[in-house]
């Protein structure tokens, strides 16, 4: 339980918008204060209580496993944490269920649920609330199950009695700044989102830098590298809940997914796949853009160029630009007409 005061964190929230290190997410400036100031978004408001929910993969191996799939460039990484069903609808229906039964206990009170779906300081609140520090990534670390947990809120008009907030324990160790593919973690506990790659596959809707792409690897929605080198890792609790459990192929051992298969799926084909998952959230046409990417950075193959020749007049002039780039990749750097092989190939 957190009470409401956040005046500590709002000079560093100025700086970052200032900073413009939230990039293109415009959302966050409109917003402004409110993120920090609980009682403007919801009026009454003067309690904070805040759940962790698991979600490491149950196989004992899965940090070995994730680094493999980094490792093999023909394969797609998925952020670990979108391997199941969409959190935001997940962790807020259990909060609503929570807020009915204390209505229940104690008759009509004020409330409101949020999971990542508000500007709410969410990471702040439950190092208030003593659930963990913020690590030197940003993320919150809790010493008996790491990092691997979603966070969501519960906002309350009701005096609760408030908990204490634990001391911090990353010491000397910067492995995830260390780590970071785009050096995104600029110093520790600052993050330049427009560097991050998960603002950069999910977030972000235009054209990614092309200074960035190599950096992206074969991750096509988000990056866990930071969470993967923190050593509080190997206390990561697994998912008791069925809903995050990893359910899409291609993202437990021995069920390998390939760029190339998911980048032949059609519009249709990509809705009913992610259906019920958070990778939903960035539509087939960033999905592809992202594969287009991961492609370039591919191990060279006539595999991975007819894929991406299959796309060169692709409806969308994002995807277009992407698959460009990829194929002068595989050329070199030459740009030249990444059309003309296509061209060729089907006289």
């Amino acid at each position: 339980m957190a009470d409401v005061d956040l005046s500590d964190a709002e000079p560093g929230l100025l700086a970052w918008l200032a900073a413009g290190m939230h990039g293109d997410m415009h959302y966050m400036e409109h917003h402004g204060l409110r993120r920090a100031r609980p009682a403007d978004l919801v009026p009454g408001t003067i309690r904070v209580l805040m759940v962790a929910a698991d979600y490491a993969p149950q196989d004992a191996g899965w940090l070995d496993f994730a680094w493999a799939n980094l490792a093999d460039r023909e394969r797609a990484y998925i952020a670990r944490y979108a391997l199941g069903r969409d959190y935001h609808k997940v962790v807020r229906g259990r909060l609503q269920k929570l807020a009915d039964r204390i209505g229940q206990a104690i008759g009509p009170y004020g409330y409101r649920v949020f999971c990542d779906s508000a500007p709410v300081m969410e990471v702040e609140l439950a190092r208030k609330a003593g659930i963990g520090w913020r690590g030197k990534h940003t993320l919150l670390i809790n010493a008996q199950r790491g990092s691997t947990f979603f966070l969501g809120s519960l906002y309350l008009d009701l005096a609760l009695p408030v908990d204490q907030p634990t001391s911090a324990h990353c010491g000397r160790c910067e492995r995830c700044l260390e780590v970071c593919p785009t050096q995104a973690i600029i110093a520790p506990y600052q993050l330049d989102a427009r560097r991050c790659i998960a603002y950069l596959t999910i977030e972000l809707k235009g054209a990614i830098p092309q200074p960035l792409r190599k950096s992206i690897g074969n991750r096509i929605f988000g990056c866990d590298d930071c969470q993967l080198a923190c050593p509080w890792n190997k206390y990561a609790q697994r998912a008791e809940l069925a809903d995050f459990q990893p359910s899409a192929k291609g993202v437990q051992p021995g069920d390998p997914a390939s760029l190339i298969e998911f980048f032949a799926w059609s519009a249709e084909e990509f809705a009913t796949r992610t259906a019920g998952s958070a990778i939903r959230r960035i539509g087939h046409e960033r999905w592809s853009r992202n594969l287009a990417v991961a492609l370039g950075n591919a191990p060279t193959s006539p595999v991975i160029l007819a894929a991406l020749h299959s796309r060169v007049n692709d409806p969308s002039a994002l995807v277009r630009e992407h698959v460009d780039w990829a194929i002068a990749q595989h050329q070199g750097g030459r740009l030249g007409n990444p059309r003309e092989p296509h061209r060729q190939a089907q006289n």
